[in-house]
């Protein structure tokens, strides 16, 4: 398989607060779903993909992850003095990914189907693209709640903010990197040049050929198990 096009980040830095007691004692990345930690099955996609750069940023319980994650050939961004959010955490990133767009996975959902980032890949259009989001309709998700985060057009062009937000956006994206590396800020959600693409009309959707659950509290790791194991895989 050739390489894939894109630096990967995969966010898992985060202190997993809506995990509750599960999280005391380890980093959300290493909460195990059908006898793996989540951050494997991301590391999964990655490899099925043919990712040869992967970058982990790493907060909480960083020692942990660093142990967990040593030998599998991939780079840690170490926030050491605080979590630097989304925005931020891929800014500290970008002089260890390279320059040019850059993939996004989050370590905590479950994807089955088509492998999402190479179907952000063979999409991507960098002629009118600043950011390609993986999308599901809200009604389709699995244990995410009842709020949408976007609304899609004809054209795949991603609005939001007046209400009717009926998709959703399910942890995996190819974003250009410009708007992040100018942001003055340290730390900073990915809200921020989300909303100014979308303010350009440079912020596309790109909806999942397959089923997707967010593993972001405790009762989505039954969920995310049982949709793993209809799908073969667990």
């Amino acid at each position: 398989m050739p390489d894939y096009p894109f630096p990967l980040m995969l966010f898992a830095a985060g202190f997993g607060t809506r995990m509750g007691a599960l999280t005391q004692d380890r980093p959300k990345p290493l909460i195990p779903v059908a006898g793996r930690p989540l951050i494997d099955h991301a590391l999964a996609v990655a490899d099925a993909a043919g990712v040869a750069r992967t970058v982990v940023n790493t907060h909480y319980r960083a020692d942990q992850m660093a142990r967990h994650l040593d030998g599998r050939g991939v780079t840690i961004s170490h926030e050491c003095e605080q979590i630097l959010e989304t925005g931020g955490g891929l800014k500290a990133a970008l002089p260890l990914l390279g320059p040019g767009p850059v993939a996004i996975l989050n370590s905590d959902g479950i994807w089955t189907g088509d492998n999402p980032l190479l179907q952000l890949a063979a999409a991507w259009d960098p002629t009118r693209m600043e950011a390609l989001l993986l999308l599901l309709p809200l009604d389709q998700t699995l244990a995410h709640g009842p709020k949408g985060d976007f609304r899609l057009d004809a054209r795949g062009r991603l609005s939001r903010g007046q209400g009717g937000e009926d998709h959703v956006y399910i942890g995996a994206q190819i974003i250009h990197p410009a708007r992040i590396a100018a942001t003055p800020d340290e730390v900073f959600s990915l809200n921020r040049p989300w909303n100014e693409m979308i303010a350009a009309g440079t912020a596309y959707g790109l909806i999942h050929q397959g089923q997707w659950c967010d593993v972001g509290h405790p009762e989505g790791i039954a969920e995310a198990e049982a949709l793993l194991h209809h799908a073969g895989h667990g």
